[in-house]
């Protein structure tokens, strides 16, 4: 039973984290208004999770959070607020916070912080499951490959060396990177994730370096950027393949020397940060054809960590689907469901293109659709796409890359159209419990030109 101290001078948010934290099942929640009482009992006793409010009375969450660490450092806090900017966040993570949450949040974003928290000190432990599995910083295996990865990350995580972690989309590439950073000499200090592709260059310039005030039109005030905040940290670029080539010339000046200058600014400012990078991409070759500048990726590329497909590690599919639905049972306030010997082998047997993460998806479908305690075959929509890779044998003598296109296709119409008819076609309750965003949704709509159908 894991025991959480819930502090917050509002009885209405008190009882709304309180109906959250009971979805876990092993939780044992304890509740505090008062801010004085707060930092008396945050020293005599201790928890493996600590949720403050930012502001309580005439405290602050920030004195909880140190005070906590303080007498006990192995805590999690968790600080919450409705004053959400980038200066508290950055107070709070320093201070060792594991996250910052800004008000209004989700139940799902609560709950999944909570649990990535809850688990973030477990190192390896052997389940009782009906297969033996280890869990490392939340990546749940069984195979030798991931136990060579975890190996590797314990022997270089204490280090200062830039890393890069390859590997194709799904395999868990931050989640390794959390991983490193919660082991390292930098824990108390900020992780920070950004994904090369998601904004435009001239955005993506001044939220990684800053601007200042004047820079340019719209530019009303001076602002940090993240790098800078991050410092002390780590620093992950995510998909670091899809940063553009100017872009990769201003990020090598900052691995080299370690000093960044703000859009529109004169002055350097000097960083301490650790930079992780991933790709699905082979930056060699990208290197080769000149996509990719050589001096940066033999910057980032100091070690390098490989994450093999699920298909190349099958022993680890079982005790990920069975992870997935156990949550989901969890979450729901259900009984234990377990799968048919058929459904088991279907999970095995499967190459799953779109690795961890599709296969999370696919348990998701499955745990909805099932009908009793027992998912079976029918259940997952493997036979679907079973049927788009074998039954046209033109399809077999495709390339690797072409056939799983087409079955990457095939999934991803037929989640979103399962989840726009359950959710009546409301993009934002879509992209809420399928973990997108709305953008992503709005992109495979247009993509496949789904027309919802109710």
């Amino acid at each position: 039973m894991k025991k959480v101290l819930v502090i917050d001078d509002e009885i209405e948010m008190l009882e709304s984290i309180k109906k959250i934290l009971s979805q876990r099942g092993n939780i044992k929640p304890i509740l505090i208004r008062d801010g004085n009482e707060a930092l008396q009992r945050v020293v005599e006793e201790k928890f493996d999770l600590i949720l403050t409010d930012l502001k309580i009375a005439n405290i602050s969450g920030i004195d909880v959070l140190k005070k906590a660490l303080s007498k006990f450092p192995d805590s999690a806090v968790i600080v919450i607020s409705g004053y959400g900017t980038i200066e508290y966040s950055v107070k709070a993570m320093q201070a060792g916070a594991f996250d910052f949450i800004e008000k209004p949040f989700s139940s799902r974003k609560l709950f999944e912080c909570i649990d990535r928290a809850l688990n973030q000190h477990t190192v390896q432990r052997v389940s009782v499951k009906e297969e033996k599995e280890k869990v490392f910083s939340g990546f749940i295996y069984k195979s030798r490959q991931i136990q060579k990865v975890v190996d590797v990350i314990h022997k270089i995580a204490s280090g200062n060396m830039n890393i890069l972690i390859t590997g194709e989309s799904g395999t868990g590439k931050e989640l390794i990177a959390r991983a490193i950073h919660n082991l390292s000499l930098r824990k108390l200090n900020p992780f920070v994730p950004v994904n090369c592709g998601a904004l435009p260059e001239n955005l993506f310039e001044s939220e990684l370096f800053g601007h200042e005030r004047g820079a340019f039109t719209g530019a009303l005030k001076t602002k940090p950027g993240l790098l800078e905040f991050s410092d002390q940290g780590t620093f992950f670029f995510d998909e670091i393949g899809d940063m553009s080539f100017s872009l990769q010339v201003k990020l090598l000046r900052m691995v080299e020397d370690q000093k960044i200058r703000r859009v529109g600014g004169q002055r350097e400012i000097d960083i301490d940060v650790r930079i992780i990078a991933a790709t699905n991409k082979d930056l060699s070759r990208a290197v080769k054809e000149g996509k990719f500048r050589e001096d940066l990726y033999y910057r980032l590329n100091t070690i390098q960590i490989e994450i093999p497909p699920l298909r190349e590690r099958r022993e680890d599919i079982f005790p990920l689907a069975s992870h997935f639905l156990d949550q989901l049972c969890t979450r729901n306030d259900k009984d234990r469901r377990l799968f048919s010997a058929e459904a088991k082998n279907a999970l095995r047997s499967y190459d799953w293109p779109g690795n961890v993460r599709e296969l999370q998806n696919m348990i998701s479908r499955a745990y909805y659709l099932c009908s009793s305690n027992i998912v079976q075959k029918s259940d997952l929509p493997l036979p679907v796409l079973d049927k788009s890779m074998n039954s046209d044998h033109k399809r077999l003598e495709q390339s690797y890359k072409e056939a799983k296109k087409h079955i990457l296709e095939n999934f991803e119409i037929e989640y979103l159209t399962h989840h726009l008819k359950k959710n009546k076609g409301n993009i934002s309750k879509t992209a809420l419990e399928c973990g997108l965003d709305r953008r992503s949704i709005h992109r495979i709509i247009n993509k496949y030109h789904i027309v919802y159908q109710e």
